[in-house]
């Protein structure tokens, strides 16, 4: 048996729904066994590809985009995002109907994302309570809410707790209030919520073939949305319809000017606040129309 060469660069991708159509080359024939020659790639959450890349323990990661203020050196590839240009679904500040925004104390919010939480943290100032508590925990509705005044769920543990929303108040009889935390930020900014970027660690050779590799496996899984909707549906108890419309009108995956405004928006906002240290964002170099 043939080993890989062991100069492949290592991939640290997300393990949710929401970035499926970026990885279509790397899981499916006919490119992906000559990547594979390339790359290895490692499933995890969009936390912890932050902390491969800042400990080098992995070169290209799909990482949250407010870890490029807290990790110095990180580059951004080309071309490919995760963001919404309006609502979201798998983005959510769940709270009890009782406890308005502004009287909230405590939100219990998923480990899973910084960016999220920090995304959060600037609309509760523009909702005028900047003092709100977040405590990090496991993506479990009931036990968050059970410790905190609101919860804050991403991914498919928030697609999924949307999709359940009748079945649950049925169940507890406690009436919720779900905020599209996308949706919300548009509606602040006029200008998309950016979750996560590809991006390369301090010292990883980067070359364009690299680049072509990562935007031609999203053109590729953007023209094949049906087939990843169908798959998924047997993975997540999410029907292929609502998978479908997800994939292809809720996130939006081509790293365009609109998109790298909402960035800069957002490391503004995030130092305004105090969120995250200054970041000073650079597109020099993005190619943003591909």
């Amino acid at each position: 048996m043939t080993s890989s060469p062991p100069s492949r660069l290592r991939i640290a991708a997300i393990d949710f729904l929401n970035p499926a159509p970026l990885m279509w080359n790397f899981e499916h024939p006919p490119r992906m066994a000559q990547l594979a020659l390339r790359y290895r790639i490692d499933r995890m959450t969009p936390s912890e590809c932050a902390a491969r890349l800042a400990t080098g323990r992995a070169d290209i990661g799909l990482i949250p985009i407010a870890a490029l203020a807290t990790t110095p050196g990180l580059r951004i590839l080309p071309g490919c995002v995760i963001a919404a240009k309006g609502r979201i679904r798998s983005l959510l500040l769940v709270r009890r109907a009782s406890r308005p925004l502004a009287a909230l104390r405590t939100v219990a919010a998923d480990s899973a994302s910084l960016t999220t939480i920090a995304h959060a943290r600037i609309l509760f100032r523009h909702w005028g309570n900047p003092e709100v508590e977040f405590q990090l925990a496991a993506a479990n509705l009931d036990a968050m809410l059970g410790r905190a005044d609101a919860a804050i769920l991403i991914g498919d543990p928030a697609l999924l707790a949307l999709e359940e929303r009748a079945a649950r108040f049925e169940r507890t009889g406690v009436e919720l209030v779900y905020h599209d935390l996308a949706e919300e930020w548009h509606s602040m900014t006029d200008l998309p919520f950016v979750s996560a970027v590809w991006s390369a660690a301090p010292g990883c050779p980067l070359d364009e073939c690299i680049g072509d590799d990562f935007i031609h496996s999203r053109d590729q899984g953007l023209i094949n949305i049906d087939a990843l909707a169908r798959d998924w549906s047997a993975r997540i108890p999410l029907s292929e319809a609502a998978i479908r419309s997800y994939l292809s009108t809720n996130i939006h995956y081509i790293l365009d000017e609109e998109c790298i405004a909402g960035m800069k928006a957002f490391f503004r906002f995030a130092a305004e606040a105090g969120v995250l240290p200054e970041y000073h964002f650079c597109s020099d170099g993005l190619q943003t129309s591909r």
